[in-house]
């Protein structure tokens, strides 16, 4: 019988708290955190790991939109969000990772997993050896390049199942001469249009499948929605608050490092050095 436990139930809540705090702090939506624990939840409720990845991902994206929502608000009331940019990467990607979660119907299991601690280990090596903007360099404003990068990682959002946002920081940073306060809270703000396209997509790509567990609606879980998007929202807000606190330095040595962890986490790398984490 497919249920959830108390003491699933539990973990989910914490695990909004955390995340929610990392979207505010680091301008991710947290579903480096999220989706880890949530395969880890679906698959111990005995469904297939391949539906459970597939409802990880879209649930952690449909999470993304509250949480986003509100700690873009928060960056806001700082000066921290460039909402020109924003708001093109932000609708570009969202049509971009429409496409991205269709692929990510299609895939096995530990395709994904793979793919999705790939992609964090090559942004956290970004993220740990960059610095700041080149001295002199001006924010780019050019609308071409923010519909190219915004293309580009909705693809890739899309299929790993994650809003964007922790993709875009080192790209903004890097490329396109934001400061790491303005990257956070752009990215933010961004991250409530692609979370929208890719969550639509999950949706419809689930519709008929078995073995879902109860309370979903294609790739949707609404009960694991409510647990994580509860306790998340509040604590974007303050993350973001303590995000102005910090310097960028460490601010970009939490973020990788928090990146790093996660994502030899769900490659399984711990469990293969028997490591109990």
């Amino acid at each position: 019988m497919i249920e959830m436990y108390p003491f699933q139930i539990l973990v989910l809540v914490l695990t909004g708290v955390v995340a929610g705090f990392a979207s505010g702090l680091l301008g991710v939506g947290g579903a480096f955190i999220m989706v880890p624990v949530q395969f880890w939840t679906v698959k111990s409720m005995g469904v297939d790991p391949t539906i459970a990845v597939r409802i990880s991902f879209g649930t952690g994206l449909l999470v993304l939109l509250p949480t986003a929502f509100s700690g873009a608000l928060a960056h806001h009331r700082k000066g921290a969000v460039v909402w020109k940019a924003g708001a093109i990467l932000g609708i570009t990607g969202a049509t971009a990772s429409f496409l991205g979660a269709y692929v990510a119907s299609n895939l096995s299991e530990r395709v994904l997993t793979t793919a999705f601690g790939c992609v964090s280990i090559v942004l956290a090596v970004r993220m740990l050896t960059s610095g700041a903007p080149l001295s002199g360099q001006a924010r780019a404003e050019g609308v071409s390049r923010y519909v190219l990068w915004g293309v580009l990682f909705g693809l890739v959002s899309g299929i790993i199942g994650v809003g964007g946002g922790g993709l875009m920081i080192p790209v903004l940073v890097s490329f396109l001469g934001f400061s790491l306060h303005e990257a956070v809270g752009t990215s933010a703000a961004l991250m409530i249009f692609t979370a929208l396209g890719g969550s639509v997509s999950y949706l419809i790509n689930g519709l008929g499948v078995r073995g879902l567990p109860p309370y979903s609606t294609g790739y949707l879980n609404w009960l694991q929605f409510a647990l994580l998007a509860g306790t998340s929202i509040p604590m974007a807000v303050l993350g973001a608050r303590v995000a102005h606190l910090l310097s960028s330095n460490k601010l970009r040595m939490i973020f990788a490092l928090v990146l790093l962890c996660i994502s030899l986490k769900m490659m399984g790398v711990f469990s293969w050095l028997k490591l109990p984490i």
